[in-house]
């Protein structure tokens, strides 16, 4: 039973989220930064659940960026590690919940084992439609703006495409997952107000909500309490008031 008032027929069709927070969590409490990535897990594992039983269509979390690279060799071991382990144990319940597993970013860069573990269930759960599960790994927006460029640049070399006719639909077909909706909701949890790189194409007009708690303390109730500030928000893209409500047959609030 949900714990917060939102309303369960106008759900976020995607929602993104920046897990922030692992390290600190762990600080606070005199624990290893790894610790808190193995705590982080259970609040995958809550959140991808309740993402299915809420009814949004697509979940996008940001599990490990381009410049994570960058952190102590035996940090990304272990994010490695735990990224192989939760693909391996939810494996099952993703099959049984109808989760379909994709992934985005420069997945050559990945481990070969930790590869091998994604593109496992991104094939094994390939054909399921309840629920996409996209995890962003090895993952940078610009980096992601610059390899759509490289490849359209290929294409208007081989004659494919003309740049005259260039518009940000086409652009869009060149990124990493061009068939999924722009988020309607991003997250990011503890208390920090950045995008950090992050589906910087895809959000020009998405809603930001910024969860106080760290992540390996997020549970369905703060993601219902999301989806409840983003009810709460006038989408107009660019449009009046008016216009917005003469769409929706509603009085123009404000």
């Amino acid at each position: 039973m949900s714990q917060v008032d939102y309303r369960p027929e106008h759900i976020p069709r995607h929602v993104a989220i920046i897990m922030d927070g692992n390290g600190r969590w762990a600080q606070a409490r005199g624990l290893e930064r790894n610790e808190g990535h193995r705590a982080g897990l259970e609040s995958v594992r809550a959140v991808v659940r309740a993402a299915g039983e809420i009814g949004i269509d697509c979940l996008t979390l940001y599990a490990f960026s381009s410049e994570n690279w960058n952190r102590p060799k035996e940090e990304v071991g272990e994010l490695m590690r735990l990224l192989e382990y939760y693909l391996d144990e939810e494996l099952a319940e993703a099959m049984d919940k109808g989760i379909r597993v994709r992934a985005i970013g420069r997945l050559d860069r990945l481990p070969p084992s930790t590869r091998n573990a994604v593109l496992k269930a991104v094939e094994e759960t390939k054909h399921n439609g309840k629920l996409d599960l996209i995890f962003a790994l090895s993952y940078g927006g610009r980096t992601e703006i610059i390899d759509a460029t490289r490849r359209l640049i290929r294409d208007a070399e081989l004659g494919h495409i003309d740049p005259d006719q260039l518009d940000e639909k086409t652009f869009g077909s060149y990124l990493y997952a061009p068939d999924v909706p722009d988020p309607d909701l991003l997250i990011r949890t503890g208390n920090e107000y950045r995008v950090s790189n992050f589906l910087l194409w895809q959000i020009a007009y998405t809603e930001i909500h910024t969860a106080t708690v760290m992540w390996p303390e997020f549970r369905r109730v703060h993601l219902e309490q999301a989806i409840a500030d983003y009810q709460a928000r006038e989408r107009r893209f660019g449009r009046t008031r008016e216009q917005v409500a003469a769409d929706t047959h509603e009085e123009p609030s404000g």
